[in-house]
């Protein structure tokens, strides 16, 4: 080990990734770091506060999040620029990934102040290496936009991209996340991953559809990572099966199949690239 590249050095901003739910997934090197550091940037100082407590790190904390980070920000980086070392915790995995953290490293940077991280585990490269897709090319969206403007806006730039999408999403919004996917990307296979690294991790490898179907029935529960497979690249439909079929005839065969309208519906509109709404007041009028 080399203890000159381990050692904490004053006048630093210190990323360190916390576990996601297994305690076990913390690195030496992120202990460490948060015993030697002059204090700790916390998201949520009650969450870390336990964190603490369970690797017997006794440390000054300051809360830095989503609201306060622009007046706490300049207070860290004016200790950081009086010499302190600092290291900035999220409430689990890595700072500044979909999180404020982002800022505090913008403002380290416009005032010259070193930043380096102590990695360990992502809930994105764990439920991507976990969902048995396409690991080569992937994009990583996050939390889709709250506001339905800008949600569309972002879902329709999404169903033209070709790599695997991974997306966050909270329990209590998994089933209207799920419907806007499958309304504008169309059927598609996806892989619902929950509560990583934790006692009730549960990936499921399924489709768009057939995952809308299944939370109508079921209750989601923890903290989900989408990741769906991404759009195709093929250009030249004219082989294809529906090449010569109006969109009415095209609904109506995969119906043919025992499919339900809608259902029906969202194939076609994914086979032939537009969106749902195109076939659907094509299809009724």
């Amino acid at each position: 080990m080399d203890e000159n590249k381990n050692k904490v050095v004053g006048g630093t901003l210190y990323l360190v990734t916390t576990p996601i739910g297994n305690m076990s997934d913390i690195t030496y090197r992120a202990v460490k770091v948060l015993q030697e550091v002059d204090f700790i940037a916390a998201e949520d100082t009650r969450n870390s506060a336990k964190f603490l407590h369970y690797f017997e790190i006794n440390k000054e904390m300051v809360s830095y999040h989503e609201h306060n980070k622009k007046s706490c920000g300049e207070k860290i980086i004016a200790r950081l620029a009086a010499g302190e070392s600092c290291a900035l915790i999220t409430d689990a995995g890595t700072p500044a990934i979909s999180d404020p953290g982002e800022d505090l490293v913008k403002l380290c940077a416009e005032n010259n102040i070193p930043v380096t991280a102590a990695p360990g585990v992502s809930a994105v490269i764990t439920a991507l290496t976990l969902s048995a897709q396409d690991t080569r090319y992937f994009a990583f969206e996050g939390f889709l936009p709250v506001t339905k403007a800008e949600r569309k806006a972002r879902l329709d730039i999404l169903a033209k991209e070709t790599r695997t999408l991974i997306v966050y999403e909270a329990p209590h919004k998994l089933a209207k996340t799920l419907s806007d996917l499958l309304d504008t990307l169309g059927d598609r296979k996806v892989s619902l991953c929950r509560e990583l690294t934790k006692l009730n991790e549960e990936v499921m490898r399924t489709t768009l559809v057939e995952a809308c179907t299944y939370y109508t029935q079921n209750n989601p529960r923890g903290e989900y990572v989408l990741v769906i497979e991404g759009g195709s690249n093929a250009q030249d439909t004219s082989l294809a099966f529906w090449s010569q079929m109006s969109i009415t005839e095209h609904v109506d065969h995969y119906i043919s199949q025992n499919m339900s309208k809608n259902d029906a519906i969202k194939a076609a509109a994914k086979d032939r690239g537009v969106p749902k709404n195109v076939v659907y007041n094509e299809y009724v009028k």
